[in-house]
């Protein structure tokens, strides 16, 4: 198996624990769909649509949706809640570094908290660029690696095994100036905007219980360390309660994102 191939593989499984924490994401996901201006009638991408709220945010307008992801039983989950929720929308497995649309196939490309996680940052931005259209809009949120969630995929990495060569930090794509150098000239009118996800939270133990159980790099590490290295994992269990407790106050977590939006040249 290719090593890319491998790392994939690894994230597919560790993202496959994510649906209980996907209500959290659903008021980012109308701020996203908001930010990205869907319009009825547009055609739509979600890329890395995890349980589908941003495709099911956008669909419930009229936008005419497909929802992409890497991991089969998210899109399962997807599937369902499109059902309840009485609109139509494509989910399709898929990855996006190679997506399996024509060239200039959407009016909007859209990612939540999800292309982060490609392995190679300039082959995903060349294939969403290369789906939408001419004059239509890209927009992310994304986690700036200043505050919390950046700062825990600091933490992860320092506990768990080096990623491939050329696969780049996530948190990365909350850095402005990296995404302005990301997307270059193939973008006109890019705008960056701030909003928090406020997440209930009974305590920083809490929190950092339901991310080991939830969050795909964290879910591989936990399993990683629970077998190689017990006593890294309870050294790695009280830094992450350390700095969860610098966000946490009065049964909230606070996690400051990043909202980007460009449009195609």
């Amino acid at each position: 198996m290719d090593v890319l191939d491998g790392f994939k593989t690894v994230q597919r499984e560790g993202w496959s624990h994510f649906a209980p924490m996907a209500a959290l994401t659903t008021v980012p996901a109308a701020r996203l769909v908001r930010y990205a201006g869907v319009q009825p009638a547009d055609r739509v991408l979600d890329v890395a649509c995890g349980t589908g709220v941003v495709a099911i945010t956008a669909a419930r307008i009229g936008a005419h949706v497909i929802g992409l992801d890497l991991t089969p039983s998210l899109l399962s989950i997807a599937r369902d809640n499109a059902a309840l929720a009485g609109v139509t929308i494509e989910f399709r497995e898929g990855d996006c570094e190679t997506l399996p649309f024509e060239d200039a196939s959407f009016d909007v490309v859209v990612s939540q908290y999800g292309h982060i996680f490609a392995p190679r940052p300039a082959v995903a931005t060349a294939e969403m660029l290369r789906v939408l259209k001419r004059g239509g809009t890209l927009a992310f949120s994304t986690w700036p690696p200043e505050l919390f969630v950046g700062r825990l995929f600091t933490l992860v990495s320092r506990y768990a095994s080096p990623p491939p060569t050329g696969v780049e930090h996530p948190s990365l794509w909350g850095d402005p100036a990296v995404v302005r150098d990301r997307l270059g000239a193939a973008v006109t009118d890019l705008r960056f905007d701030r909003d928090t996800m406020v997440i209930p939270s009974l305590s920083p133990q809490h929190s950092r219980d339901a991310t080991e159980r939830t969050a795909g790099p964290v879910v591989a590490l936990i399993q990683q360390l629970r077998e190689q290295d017990p006593r890294s994992l309870d050294a790695f269990r009280r830094e992450y309660e350390a700095l969860t407790a610098e966000y946490w106050t009065e049964n909230t977590m606070r996690q400051g994102y990043l909202l980007t939006r460009a449009t195609k040249a």
